[in-house]
């Protein structure tokens, strides 16, 4: 197989990791739906109630509704009384006189469609259907309101039509409000009581509407109301502000006044009513991760057929022993928690319906009002819905596997489900109705594991298959890296019939296996990569072992291998860290601060030599562990924002007066590095944007704080200077000055506005010090080489490679150099490092100003100062490209680097590459989807987060070269020029230029390829 070159690894490692990162929707996230049951309902004489009110508030946190404030909107704020009392009292009320409370556990990710999907479907969709949660995409599978008479629904656009559009035509209503309505600048209880005033006008047209009057007295009806205000309102100002908690008290209200009127309307005292939420809401105002404060939500029940509350006066009832509730004041009432799926079919048996047949929820007896006998018939009806879904599933599963192993539990003698059934009923026929609830229950709780059996059945095999891809990936990229960057394409391929017989046998025996196991076509692809990466390294195993003779060659003494050693335990150390750091963000603190004073190991005279940057290298160093220090809760806060801001700006305007003396002190080839007018004057203009962006940010701040809304001035300003910071950099191009200390100044002023527009804190601080920082690092590094480079022409060694790498001219008329330079040297084990520090770079980029457990941290308030209404994908995309501005000034920084130490441009980014995904792997084995919920949302996150790294460096080489085309540096080439040390390698004649002043070629196996005709010509893929 022919080699590829730069591009094509750099595709090829995009599309592996694309591919790989779904591997765990495969593996952990499998989809439950299946379809073929049939439906089970409790046979009773009456049901339990004639109707069911489900009402559904959006984002709200278990705590906040029963936890005690001061009012937050007091009639007179003067003399207002600020005694806490319960913002919510009507529902409290129900759960100490009328009904049944407990937390409803969520599961990730916590969002809206999810969410609802749980308690109205009683299922738990895979991850990947959060996509599709802010658009219409009708739900397949079954639901309470598709087993209803008729539902009434109202509430939002984004969740209603999917249930509407999902059921039996005609069974749902749903009456919503225009997408327009969601705006978060304004007040969003208005959301809410457009809900109220809806359902008061549907019993209202009941009185002149005979055919509505009589549709609404039947049986076996749902009435829905979705409750988006408090969502909005949390995004908006948090869960703490006085704004969310006035949204309490509305939707408190709100509910007392549907209650009596429905109490009312039919006085016949037959309606069960259910309140909770989709998902709670962490601090900062965002939901999505398994924080606890996002899966904990309130279920209160209260009405017909439900169970009165267990009182315990002077003692703490049962249920509080977590602590959750231990400020609710409500610790003499009993608490029963459940799962958010197990709210679906409490709500199908009070109001009589048929269970969802894809429901996985277990009917919360607690709940209801019923004997002992009817309990005992209700759950063993419950089992038998989900020991229907086990058996469609087991024969789904044994009809296309080779060696089906069914559930163990229920192979055992005298063990199968008919068995258990039947000792279920014996003990219902003998009047043992508790010890058939338990046996009930414990098959119930087999049938869930059952269907967890068999959504795991492949496993293991899977995860090993991933790991072998993974380990294959890591160990093709170093291949790669050492054939392009270190031996230059000098020792050929061994590839033989044989050894290609061989792999591709290994693939169809796979692909064979997945044909008759009908497995998805993904698992082809799992399958291909392992086995393409292990024949390729397999086939080019003489290269690789060449590289280590090249890279380790000057290591011939003990001292030198043992420090060796020491250095390779202290980089894996260093990346273990890393992976770490995802857990406990001070670990960035720890790595700031030994990256400080990690030059001290050059010495004493390269320290005084290069002090000032040494100096500024410990003093950005230091400045940037504080971030990790700091809260990653953050409030809004215009006077930190401002100060980012003037930072730039002052940056900016300093440079821009010394910019000749700044200049002057780096060597440069041509005139076209000196200042020019035109250039001059555009930086002016970048840097009187930063000031203008500043103003119209801190109006808007204001306006938005002040509930007023955003000015539409604010927001056109605010996007004529996000625009036109992006544009200008353009226009240098007409006058352009190629010094590449001008062109990262421009490159800091171009972002420099995305950081004060689209920040709510000390952002702005972190991107100052963090371009500062990279600047230093660009300049240090290369003291460093030069250093090194000294200090190998005093003590000159022609019996080894250098540990600096070794200079190469070439001469290939088909060089995919991206750079202009032909004489380079190839990678030195110092590199590593380099390439770690990288590393370590864009993780601080990334998480340095958030919560490094979850992406869900980063605000959204920036960017409602330039959309202001709820559009999620166009304010997520504000989001990630200010995400992404870290990464574009890294890779910038990393291309000047790879220049002025003479490396091939893609050198460093394919050691990044190939050493990422040693964290990934990591990431890979610690996904979780179960225990508690916070595990499974921050082991999904860090692996998700740890795989995109590595595509986003595959992706930032090419946006390197963008940001710094035609910049021009001081060069490897030039200095190599001035110390005489340039080999120039023409096909199979090596020559020495001036003396001998360049070392061999390394010292590797194999013969430069020469094609007849083209003698003289360098043909290796010399790829920079």
């Amino acid at each position: 197989m022919a080699r590829i070159g730069r591009g094509g690894f750099l595709a090829l490692a995009v599309v592996f990791h694309l591919v790989y990162i779904y591997s765990i929707f495969d593996i952990y996230f499998v989809s439950p739906i299946v379809h073929g049951m049939k439906p089970f309902a409790v046979q009773q004489q009456r049901a339990p109630s004639k109707r069911l009110v489900l009402f559904v508030g959006d984002g709200l946190r278990a705590d906040k509704a029963f936890q005690s404030f001061p009012d937050p909107s007091p009639p007179d704020p003067v003399n207002a009384d600020l005694t806490p009392r319960p913002l919510a009292p009507f529902l409290r009320s129900r759960v100490l006189e009328h009904g049944t409370f407990g937390v409803s556990h969520t599961r990730v990710p916590t969002e809206s469609r999810p969410g609802h999907v749980a308690l109205i479907a009683g299922l738990y969709e895979d991850v990947s259907a959060v996509t599709t949660g802010w658009k219409l995409n009708p739900v397949d599978f079954d639901s309470v309101f598709n087993r209803s008479r008729h539902t009434w629904s109202w509430g939002s656009p984004d969740i209603l039509p999917m249930f509407k559009e999902g059921a039996v035509p005609g069974r749902v209503d749903a009456d919503h409000y225009a997408a327009e309505f969601e705006d978060f600048s304004q007040d969003a209880t208005s959301l809410d009581i457009w809900v109220f005033d809806k359902v008061k006008d549907l019993f209202k047209s009941a009185n002149t509407n005979a055919t509505l009057d009589a549709m609404l007295r039947e049986d076996k009806i749902v009435f829905f109301l979705h409750l988006l205000g408090l969502d909005t309102t949390g995004h908006s100002y948090r869960p703490y502000s006085k704004e969310y908690l006035h949204n309490i008290k509305i939707v408190d209200q709100g509910v007392e006044e549907i209650t009596n009127l429905v109490e009312e309307f039919y006085a016949d005292g037959e309606t069960a009513y259910v309140f909770t939420a989709d998902h709670g809401m962490s601090d900062w105002g965002s939901h999505g991760d398994g924080h606890p404060d996002n899966t904990r939500t309130p279920l209160i029940a209260w009405g017909a057929g439900v169970a009165q509350p267990q009182l315990f006066p002077g003692a703490q009832a049962p249920g509080h022993e977590d602590g959750v509730s231990f400020d609710w004041g409500l610790d003499h009432v009993r608490r029963h928690d459940v799962n958010q799926a197990d709210v679906a079919a409490l709500m199908a048996y009070l109001a009589g319906l048929e269970f969802p047949v894809n429901s996985v929820g277990k009917l919360p007896l607690p709940y209801l009002a019923a004997s002992t006998q009817e309990k005992a018939n209700a759950v063993l009806v419950n089992t038998k819905q989900v020991l229907d879904m086990y058996r469609v599933k087991e024969e789904q599963k044994q009809a296309t596997s080779l060696n089906f192993q069914p559930y163990p539990p229920f192979s055992k003698a005298n063990a199968a489900i008919a068995d258990r059934i039947a000792a279920v009923e014996a003990a219902m026929s003998s009047n043992l109705y508790d010890s058939a609830i338990q046996l009930s229950s414990e098959l119930f709780d087999h049938a869930l594991q059952g269907l967890r059996y068999l959504q795991t059945y492949d496993w293991l095999f899977l995860r090993a298959l991933i790991t072998v891809g993974y380990i294959g990936w890591i160990t093709y990229a170093i291949t790669t890296v050492i054939d392009l960057h270190v031996l230059h394409g000098a020792v050929p391929d061994e590839r033989t019939i044989g050894t290609t017989m061989a792999f591709s046998s290994i693939l169809v025996v796979l692909y064979s296996f997945f044909v008759i196991e009908r497995s998805p076509v993904t698992y082809y692809a799992y399958a291909f990569f392992p086995v393409f990466f292990w024949e390729e390294v397999f086939a080019r195993r003489k290269a690789l072992f060449s590289g280590f003779s090249v890279l380790f060659g000057h290591i011939q003494s003990f001292s030198r291998s043992l420090s060796l050693i020491v250095q390779v335990l202290l980089y894996l150390l260093v990346i273990e860290a890393l992976v770490q750091s995802y857990f406990h963000r001070i670990i960035f603190t720890l790595c700031y601060l030994f990256a400080a004073v990690f030059p001290v190991v050059y010495g004493a005279d390269f320290i005084k030599k290069n002090k000032l940057i040494v100096l500024a290298w410990a003093a950005g160093c230091l400045v940037l562990s504080t971030f990790t220090l700091l809260p990653v809760v953050k409030v809004e806060s215009p006077t930190m924002i401002t100060a980012g801001g003037l930072l730039m700006f002052g940056a900016g305007v300093l440079y821009l007066a010394f910019e000749h003396d700044i200049t002057t002190q780096s060597k440069s080839r041509t005139q076209e590095t000196e200042p020019n007018v035109f250039s001059r004057i555009l930086m002016g203009l970048q840097i009187g944007i930063i000031l203008l962006t500043i103003i119209v940010t801190r109006s808007s701040v204001a306006s938005l704080q002040a509930k007023k809304g955003l000015p539409l001035g604010n927001q056109v300003v605010g996007w004529l200077v996000l625009v036109a910071s992006v544009i200008l950099p353009f226009v240098h191009r007409m006058a352009p000055n190629k010094h590449y200390l001008h062109r990262l100044v421009i490159i800091f002023l171009t972002f420099s506005p995305t950081f004060v527009l689209l920040t709510i804190s000390y952002e702005g601080l972190f991107y100052f010090a963090f371009c500062f920082t990279l600047l230093t690092w660009v300049r240090l590094e290369h003291a460093i080489q030069l250093h090194g480079s000294s200090q190998s022409r005093e003590t000159p060694s022609d019996s080894m490679p250098s540990a600096n790498g070794i200079s190469i001219t070439s001469k290939s008329q088909k060089s995919e150099n991206l750079h202009p330079e032909q004489t380079f040297r190839t990678l030195a084990l110092t590199d590593l490092r380099r390439a770690l520090f990288f590393l370590f770079f864009l993780q601080s980029a990334f998480f340095s100003t958030g919560n490094i457990a979850s992406v869900s941290s980063f605000s959204l308030d920036a960017v409602y100062r330039l959309i202001p209404i709820f559009d999620p994908f166009s304010q997520g995309a504000l989001l990630v490209f200010k995400l992404m501005v870290p990464f574009a000034i890294i890779s910038a920084a990393l291309g000047i680097l790879n220049r002025r130490l003479g490396l091939p441009s893609s050198a460093l980014f394919m050691t990044v590459m190939s050493i990422s995904d040693v964290m990934t792997l990591n990431f890979f084995w610690m996904v979780k989807d179960e225990g508690s919920w916070l595990d499974i949302g921050t082991t999904i996150s860090h692996f998700v987060i740890g795989s995109l790294l590595c595509v986003f460096v595959a992706g930032l080489e090419g946006v390197s070269q963008a940001l710094i085309h035609g910049v021009e540096v001081d060069t490897y080439e030039d200095r190599m020029k001035q110390v005489a040390g340039v080999q120039v390698i023409q096909g199979k004649v090596t020559e020495t230029d001036m003396d001998g002043g360049a070392q061999a070629n390394g010292i590797v196996n194999g013969v430069v390829k020469v094609t007849e005709g083209r003698e003289g010509v360098d043909e290796r893929p010399v790829i920079d």
